[in-house]
């Protein structure tokens, strides 16, 4: 499964400079609004040290991390819900993705020009924030007359849609986000509208090199405001990445993080929070054709596992012999596993633990 993010937030952020981090693309990044038209995008490969510990201990003939696509959406501004700044077209861009990453300008430098003349992180996310709320109201809006006419048959499922639906307008008129809209009956009808604000969201709090570590009065008031939404939060300088990016070899880049006093790079917390917000983990199959990572959901059984590397899979499915990762690790190979009882196998309710070294057994 193939994990879509988008990147928002008003132009010259540094939405753009992070989308380059990310991906080593080179979306234009330029000191004024509107620099990026279409939305760029980019795929990732998700680092992860449990992978090169396999394709060490297996020797493979191919190593294939899993991935991520990045789409860098262009900066949204005040009225973009009412088409403002080619607003509709980057809204629909949203739409498509499945977690939002929102970035928020935490520096000061006066080279860097703001669209609304000064730094106020607060600020800039509720323009963001209502925008989208403006466009999700539309959406339930237009859906509502839909619903009131197909109820004029007095039918009680349609007459309880458009209770649900009118409640989940109430919600959003309230300025509330529709993620936090809580009502079991209302799930289906949430998953059919797409409603903007019910994606999962993370706040990337764009810093200076100096407040990278415990950032400043502005990631402290953003925080602040952001405390009861149940969202991440992560600090990164946007300028550091860049740097990181532009180096060669993994060891500049680890000479590089160590001199800004850093552990890893602040794009590898990107991409956890991404996970964490999706509830993501990942499973490997290991040969010595290749040593692979696969993205499950938290709570998927075998089959479903299997069905990721091929439908086949899922429909034939026999049995799932399963290593934890650390008893691989611990004893070198999948034969020493096997010698020391420590390979399970398992049935088609067995859910997959993140880090799982699986192989399947299915009938074609």
């Amino acid at each position: 499964m193939a994990l879509k993010c988008g990147i928002v937030g008003l132009p010259n952020v540094g939405k753009s400079t992070l989308f380059n981090a990310l991906t080593s693309a080179k979306a234009l990044a330029a000191n004024y609004p509107f620099a990026t038209k279409d939305p760029n995008v980019g795929m990732i490969t998700v680092p992860d040290l449990r992978l090169d510990k396999l394709s060490e201990l297996v020797n493979p003939q191919k190593v294939q991390p899993t991935t991520i696509e990045i789409v860098d959406i262009a900066g949204l501004i005040k009225g973009a819900s009412q088409g403002e700044g080619l607003g509709n077209q980057f809204l629909a861009n949203i739409r498509e993705v499945d977690a939002i990453v929102h970035v928020v300008r935490c520096f000061e430098n006066d080279n860097v020009v703001h669209v609304d003349g000064s730094v106020d992180p607060v600020r800039d996310k509720e323009i963001i924030d209502t925008e989208l709320l403006l466009k999700d109201l539309e959406t339930v809006e237009k859906r509502l007359e839909k619903l009131k006419k197909q109820a004029k048959s007095g039918q009680k499922e349609e007459v309880r849609r458009v209770e649900i639906a009118e409640s989940i307008k109430a919600h959003l008129e309230s300025e509330h986000p529709a993620r936090t809209f809580q009502d079991e009956a209302a799930e289906e009808l949430l998953n059919d509208l797409m409603l903007l604000t019910a994606k999962p969201i993370l706040y990337v709090c764009n810093v200076d090199e100096d407040a990278v570590h415990d950032g400043n009065e502005h990631t402290a008031a953003f925080k602040e405001r952001v405390k009861d939404e149940k969202a991440e939060v992560i600090l990164i300088s946007a300028g550091i990445e860049a740097d990181i990016a532009e180096l060669e070899s993994k060891e500049e880049r680890m000479e590089f993080l160590e001199e800004m006093g850093l552990s890893e790079p602040g794009v590898n917390k990107v991409i956890r929070a991404c996970y964490k917000l999706l509830d993501l983990i990942t499973y490997f199959t290991a040969g010595e054709k290749e040593v692979r990572a696969w993205t499950i959901s938290v709570g998927t059984k075998a089959p479903q596992a299997a069905g990721v590397i091929h439908t086949d899979f899922e429909k034939g499915f026999i049995r799932a012999e399963v290593i934890k990762y650390n008893d691989y690790v611990s004893l070198g190979s999948e034969q020493a596993v096997k010698e020391a009882g420590k390979m399970a196998v398992e049935g088609k309710e067995y859910v997959v633990d993140d880090g799982d070294v699986m192989h399947f057994r299915f009938n074609v």
